[in-house]
């Protein structure tokens, strides 16, 4: 066997078990989605049927209408929306505002700074659970929107800051020398200029922003009292009684809630892609 053949070979062996691990991957990952999906589809007590089947010839959407006929959990839906939206505005306009001033300026303490955002990311977040639910309670901002929006916009930023800063640095300066020519200022160069040119990275930011404020539980749990401020994880939680699990009604609102984040990682993938692969070259 000459060495190309055996070159081929090796390469088709290799990419015959890339494709099986990654299908052994997907199954893996994507077998408790399924699961999810078909019990959402059962009435309450075919779940519990021993032994358990994926599809048992029953199919029901009560789940589905218990959920979306009910002003509560609806409720939780609205809440959720308006919190995560809020802390993506919030972040990516601070985010935009501190990245551009640490890719294009020079300032004491700079390193400083930059070392301090980073090392916030390593605190884990549970650890200021208590800190939190004392400052919100004192300021007034216990069972609000504007206590979750401010919460989530303290874990959000950091990252969203190191990711638009290391997406401003890939970009060349020449742009902002060209506007500043024109007679533009440092802020028309900003919001004119470099933001047009950095959508891929501020899509990127703002998904994960989402996603981060859609889906967290613990301190939507801590700060939050009344269902008119509840969000979706904690509405999923309530669902499990002390005496009743309404399991399907679990999974419905579950596949309801999975759905927006989805939709926008769908709408959204290029960009993503590209956001991300530039800030990690770029750091």
């Amino acid at each position: 066997m000459s060495i190309a053949m055996k070159a081929r070979t090796s390469r088709s062996i290799g990419r015959v078990l890339l494709y099986i691990g990654l299908s052994v991957g997907a199954v893996f990952a994507g077998f408790p989605v399924l699961w999810m999906l078909s019990s959402s589809f059962k009435s309450n007590a075919s779940i519990f049927a021993f032994p358990p089947k994926l599809i048992d010839g029953t199919f029901s959407l009560g789940a589905y209408l218990s959920v979306l006929t009910d002003s509560v959990k609806i409720g939780y839906f609205v809440n959720s929306y308006i919190v995560a939206i809020s802390v993506v505005i919030v972040t990516m306009v601070i985010a935009l505002l501190a990245a551009y001033v640490f890719s294009r300026f020079e300032f004491r303490f700079k390193s400083v700074i930059r070392v301090v955002i980073i090392g916030v990311q390593a605190v884990p977040p549970i650890t200021l659970l208590i800190p939190f639910f004392g400052i919100m309670v004192g300021l007034g901002l216990y069972n609000t929107y504007q206590g979750l929006i401010l919460t989530y916009v303290v874990f959000t930023l950091p990252y969203a800051i190191i990711m638009m800063t290391a997406y401003l640095d890939s970009l060349p300066r020449e742009l902002d020398e060209a506007a500043r020519v024109d007679g533009a200022g440092s802020m028309a160069v900003l919001w004119r200029v470099l933001v047009p040119v950095s959508v891929p990275g501020m899509v990127s930011v703002g998904l994960y922003t989402f996603m981060i404020s859609w889906n967290e539980y613990l301190f939507a749990l801590t700060l939050t009292q009344t269902d008119n401020r509840r969000t979706v994880p904690v509405g999923i939680q309530l669902l499990m009684g002390q005496n009743n699990y309404q399991w399907n009604q679990v999974m419905a609102m579950s596949i309801l809630g999975s759905i927006p984040v989805l939709v926008l990682f769908l709408i959204f993938q290029r960009y993503f892609i590209g956001g991300l692969a530039a800030g990690a070259v770029k750091s």
